[in-house]
């Protein structure tokens, strides 16, 4: 059995505090864990290294190193990736990043209801004054300017199938809605599965859309992918749903059509974080926000522990 080390920043802690804990119960056998590569045991065998990307001098002091994980984020850049390979460590990887598919895409349901009924925002209204019990159209308080009422009969419209992308599907599709999607790389069993039916191209998924959801990871070939055309072809009314990265839309004209109150909004990422006060999408009538936190649960935290167990087959996972 492999000799293996933990290596687990304070900034990674933060950020996934439950994982390390979990992912040391899960491996067999004497486990090392520390906060730095400094200091590292001589005879390691097997490196996990979460938070910190080990160097050239790190792996000269292991002479017996053979298998490496290693990330400063969700996967290891380019230059670590060479150095391990003309080392001839075998790196391992994750093959993807479902492990927080559920929470993310649970989360934008969440923010999907809660915009469509105006649910934030009454309850922010009714703690400061009576006047929401007031109702401007009898007892009907969604504002008829934009998409609300129920998920039920109303046209999702998704960019992507993938962990996140397809459940969020299958979750409105649930519940009534009549679904499409689009997503070149994926294969035909992820939209039957997820009960939304293919658009073969990425304009027609646009001119009756009532809720459009980006749902793709940001990578070079997704940044900027939803371009001001294609914001610009969205109706008057609709609901927008951005949980992965904003950088995937173009901001600049998706927060003009907000601001002029032709679409609205719910929003877990934007394109500067933290939000500043003053920025004119917080508070208003047409958006629903929250602080990029879609992905951490308890339950994520788990989940990546368990995919990384999973890569170490004696884990027995």
């Amino acid at each position: 059995m492999k000799k293996t080390v933990i290596v687990a920043t304070s900034d990674y802690e933060w950020h996934w505090p439950f994982t390390v804990d979990h992912l040391a119960g899960l491996l067999p056998g004497e486990l090392f864990r520390q906060n730095s590569l400094e200091g590292l045991p001589a005879d390691t065998e097997r490196l996990i290294s979460l938070g910190a990307l080990p160097s050239a001098e790190d792996l000269d002091r292991l002479p017996h190193l053979t298998e490496v994980y290693a990330s400063n984020g969700y996967r290891a850049p380019a230059e670590t990736v060479d150095l391990l390979r003309e080392r001839g460590l075998h790196q391992v990887t994750l093959p993807s990043e479902g492990y927080w598919g559920q929470s993310v895409s649970e989360f934008a349901l969440g923010l999907t209801i809660g915009a469509l009924r105006r649910i934030p925002q009454t309850h922010h209204e009714i703690i400061g004054g009576l006047g929401e019990w007031e109702y401007k159209y009898g007892q009907y308080s969604d504002d008829p300017r934009f998409t609300g009422g129920t998920v039920e009969g109303t046209r999702v419209r998704i960019v992507g199938a993938g962990n996140i992308a397809s459940r969020y599907a299958s979750f409105t599709h649930m519940l009534g809605a009549d679904v499409a999607a689009w997503d070149p790389f994926a294969p035909e069993p992820s939209f039957h599965r997820a009960g939304a039916r293919r658009v073969l191209q990425l304009e027609n998924l646009l001119h009756d859309a009532e809720i459009f959801a980006p749902m793709v990871p940001l990578l070079p070939s997704t940044e900027g992918l939803i371009t001001p055309e294609h914001i610009r072809a969205l109706p008057t009314g609709c609901l927008v749903v951005l949980v992965t990265r904003a950088a995937v839309v173009d901001m600049p004209e998706l927060r003009r059509r907000v601001l002029a109150d032709e679409l609205s909004l719910a929003a877990d990422v934007f394109d500067v974080e933290p939000v500043p006060l003053d920025d004119p999408l917080l508070g208003r009538p047409n958006v629903v926000h929250t602080p990029h936190n879609a992905g951490r649960t308890r339950e994520s935290n788990i989940r990546l522990a368990e995919a990384l167990a999973a890569l170490f087959p004696e884990s027995g996972r």
